[in-house]
């Protein structure tokens, strides 16, 4: 039986470069309650979904409360527990509400901040399998070299959500 809900389809936004975040291209993606959790193990239904779409590496804890963003990797945070509101796209993009079952997929180079969490927020962070995540702070310097590395990181093979034919392989296909 599947945890995805049938009707998941996510919100695709595309964050602007604003000379500190590079942001991408890519649009970033979010399946709001797309996933059932399983009320006693929620953060197992999402580390199973993400393993079983490819995606690995996974973590769990909540999103850093300061502005950070990814250079050599995507990446794909799914709610288990609570609530959160994140700003996502640096200081001049889009604060959002994800809770519980909700799925974000952050190309490389999107910016995400945690504003508020609940006290029982727990988030699944996972990575397109051989990926290597750094920790990147947005100052003039590691945003120059951003822009030479992001253009470099392969696609995922797969939706982290829904698949090999999942929204995130139509939407994020190359020309």
């Amino acid at each position: 039986m599947s945890v995805v809900r049938d009707s998941a389809e996510p919100l695709a936004i595309v964050f602007e470069d604003d000379g500190l975040v590079p942001n991408n291209i890519l649009p970033f993606l979010v399946y709001q309650g797309a996933v059932k959790l399983d009320p006693k193990h929620p953060e197992e239904s999402i580390e199973n979904l993400f393993g079983a779409n490819g995606w690995g590496g996974t973590w769990r804890n909540g999103i850093f409360d300061y502005l950070h963003y990814h250079t050599t990797v995507h990446e794909v945070l799914g709610v288990a527990r609570g609530s959160a509101r994140v700003r996502f796209g640096g200081d001049h993009g889009q604060e959002l509400e994800i809770k519980a079952g909700d799925v974000a997929i952050l190309p490389a180079g999107t910016g995400h901040q945690c504003i508020k969490a609940s006290d029982d927020f727990c988030v699944i962070g996972a990575y397109p399998l051989g990926s290597k995540m750094e920790i990147t702070r947005p100052t003039p310097e590691n945003h120059a070299k951003a822009l030479k590395t992001i253009p470099k990181v392969a696609l995922p093979p797969s939706d982290p959500v829904t698949g090999k034919n999942g929204a995130l392989m139509r939407l994020w296909s190359q020309p």
